[in-house]
């Protein structure tokens, strides 16, 4: 039986398509990726292999400790360069941009944007998700009646993560961002939303639209019913009246994310959207049950699909859409996060100075055949998911005389891979469904040791594809799903394959338990460091 025969009825097999694109010429799908510290176009053929990319980085903005924020217009402006850049380069090829069929969106998540609904004028810097200057706000958030209940219908937890805290937060403390709520003309939406908005044309268009991937990061989203919940808003004391909310849409739809109104690609449709972390998922094409992806960048996203219905963790994680292909087929995902991964890399090389670039601590963790007995946890603010620790802080255990720097450099790396099993652990007590393969994307899955590593202490394999662009992939097999490029999942069955590494386990589960339990008395000893 296909992906498509399992995932979709035989009358809505996915999302209602444009005309099918003709066959004789070859087709391609463009994928804007608007992340935290840089935005990129890239050109995908059927094969799913990038054509042309074009990426420029933007001004990150720390007004004060602990806050980050984004200009909402160079946002926009580096997306609009981008795309010129990379049709540019597909040009140059010989290729014609009529052939490019359309448009997807990948972006950062939880990222808050508020604008005038009258002018198109941001009233604000957009919030990053990483801000935390809501932490005040999100503690007496908990205090009211009520609060323990949020997760069972959004599938987050109170914190400075999610949108809802930055918006509340806007409201109580820019007054422009007060008086037009109290006028009714205040927009709020995801990094998404204002994509689509701006690049449709701002107010003279007013696209005003969210996918459900987005959505569920805001905590304003009902997770069984995907539509905003009127119970939620009341409890966050938000008036509908006085806020505009985008409409919450499928991640592939050939019309309700309207068409580019400026750059060299004016009038080609966007036909899909998904958060990055649905996106690296669906580029994994991780599109059933049981399946699952790791992110390894800065920190670590890892998703687990877990089928048609929210699983609400009781474990520490998060629950949220991984996708909404139409006809109401939608898929859930456990969301596991770690705070430091490849940040870890870069304190050995900033302030310990190990080595001179991040690229060379693999090759050092390489000097030595084991960490020689220590073990680094990497808490260097707290421990996320899914021990959620915020006392914890950054510990190294086990050095003595023999230490050297590449043991130092192996229980770094060994750390990524250590909170991963926990992840793991915690997504098959909450789903009941064994994971038999982990997906990897990012940075730091290009080291072969680190790879090898996570799969020995999983016990399963890691399969690490070629084309680790898959962030992007994701939103353009979003649009293309919508536009015909292609007809099922199965059609994606080869797309991706060629060159992939299958790490498998090279240890046995007594040797992976020992070094996870030696791990896990780590994380306990390394609580209460911070007052």
């Amino acid at each position: 039986m296909s992906l498509c025969a399992i995932l979709c009825p035989a009358s809505s097999r996915l999302p209602r398509r444009s005309a099918a694109m003709p066959t004789s010429s070859p087709t391609f799908v463009g994928a804007i990726d608007q992340g935290t510290t840089s935005s990129r176009f890239l050109i995908f053929n059927r094969r799913g292999e990038v054509v042309a990319l074009h990426q420029l980085e933007f001004k990150q903005i720390y007004p004060n400790p602990g806050w980050h924020e984004h200009d909402p217009e160079e946002l926009i402006s580096s997306v609009e360069r981008c795309v010129d850049g990379a049709v540019q380069q597909f040009e140059a090829q010989g290729h014609s941009r009529g052939q490019i069929a359309a448009v997807g969106i990948t972006n950062q998540r939880e990222t808050t944007v508020v604008w005038d609904k009258t002018t198109g004028k941001a009233l604000h810097n957009a919030i990053v998700w990483t801000d935390t200057r809501a932490r005040d706000l999100v503690r007496r958030l908990k205090a009211r009646i009520g609060a323990g209940e949020l997760t069972q219908r959004c599938g987050l937890p109170l914190s400075t993560y999610p949108s809802a805290s930055k918006l509340l937060w806007l409201l109580d403390n820019v007054p422009d961002v007060k008086d037009a709520y109290e006028r009714g003309n205040l927009a709020f939406g995801t990094v998404d939303a204002w994509l689509a908005y701006k690049l449709n044309g701002g107010p003279a268009r007013d696209v005003y639209v969210s996918d459900p991937t987005n959505a569920s990061r805001t905590m304003f989203m009902n997770l069984h019913t995907l539509d905003y919940d009127a119970e939620l808003l009341e409890w966050f004391r938000i008036d509908r009246d006085k806020v505009k909310l985008p409409k919450i849409v499928r991640s592939a739809d050939p019309d309700a994310y309207g068409s580019l109104a400026g750059t060299v690609l004016r009038g080609t449709k966007i036909m899909g959207c998904l958060g990055d972390q649905s996106a690296a998922l669906v580029g994994q094409k991780g599109f059933t049950p049981g399946l699952a992806k790791n992110t390894y960048g800065t920190g670590c996203f890892l998703l687990y699909n877990v089928g048609h219905k929210p699983v609400i963790s009781s474990h520490g994680l998060l629950s949220t859409v991984a996708f909404d292909f139409g006809e109401g087929r939608t898929m859930y995902a456990l969301e596991g996060s770690i705070a430091v991964a490849g940040s870890s890399v870069k304190f050995l090389v900033d302030n310990f100075g190990f080595i001179d670039e991040s690229s060379k601590l693999s090759a050092l963790a390489e000097t030595v055949e084991d960490n020689g007995g220590c073990t680094f946890v990497t808490a260097f603010s707290g421990l996320f998911a899914p021990y959620w620790i915020d006392d914890a802080r950054g510990t190294i255990f086990g050095i003595t005389a023999y230490t050297q720097r590449g043991h130092i450099a192996r229980a770094t790396l060994e750390a990524t891979c250590f909170q991963t099993k926990a992840i793991l652990d915690s997504m098959g007590k909450d789903s009941g469904q064994k994971l038999t393969e982990l997906a990897v994307d990012g940075g730091m899955c290009n080291a072969d040791l680190i790879m090898q590593t996570q799969s020995d202490i999983i016990g399963i394999p890691v399969s690490r594809p070629a084309m680790r662009e898959t962030t992007a992939l994701g939103a353009a097999i979003a649009a293309g799903f919508a536009a015909g490029v292609w007809e099922s999942f199965d059609d994606l069955k080869d797309v991706n394959n060629e060159g992939k590494t299958l790490f498998r386990p090279q240890i046995t589960a007594e040797d992976a338990s020992e070094r996870f339990a030696r791990w896990e008395k780590a994380v306990q000893m390394s609580k209460g460091w911070s007052s």
